[in-house]
């Protein structure tokens, strides 16, 4: 299998073929090689961006991608919140009701916890 897939990446290498990839794919490689095979964030970070990077790769929003793969790794978050994260600025959000304190890392993003003060601003219980 391994084989196969470094043939793969040579082919990729050659010019030959482009490999069309979606952040989900890359959030699931991220997890991957951090949760099961313990690489820590900033060498995913680094040997991912120089992948995606590569002209044979191509990305839906690669700017997206490579942003939320260095806030993985600079702010030490899950990818798939850097990604919301990425994707909320892009959309102009800067509030995420959210019980994860990942958000709190995060430059640009509020993080408001979901209770009835939040639910419903100035109304008395």
């Amino acid at each position: 299998m391994e084989a196969r897939a470094a043939a793969l990446f040579k082919a990729v290498e050659r010019g030959e073929v482009t490999l069309l990839v979606d952040d989900i794919v890359v959030a699931e490689v991220v997890w991957v090689l951090h949760s099961y095979y313990g690489h820590p964030p900033a060498d995913i970070s680094r040997a991912l961006r120089d992948l995606i990077a590569h002209d044979g790769f191509e990305v839906k929003d690669k700017a997206s991608v490579m942003e939320a793969l260095r806030l993985f790794a600079d702010k030490n978050v899950d990818f798939a919140d850097a990604l919301t994260a990425v994707h909320m600025a892009g959309e102009g959000v800067a509030e995420i009701f959210s019980f994860d304190m990942h958000f709190d890392r995060l430059p640009g993003v509020v993080r408001r916890v979901p209770d009835e003060e939040a639910l419903n601003p100035g109304r008395k219980p």
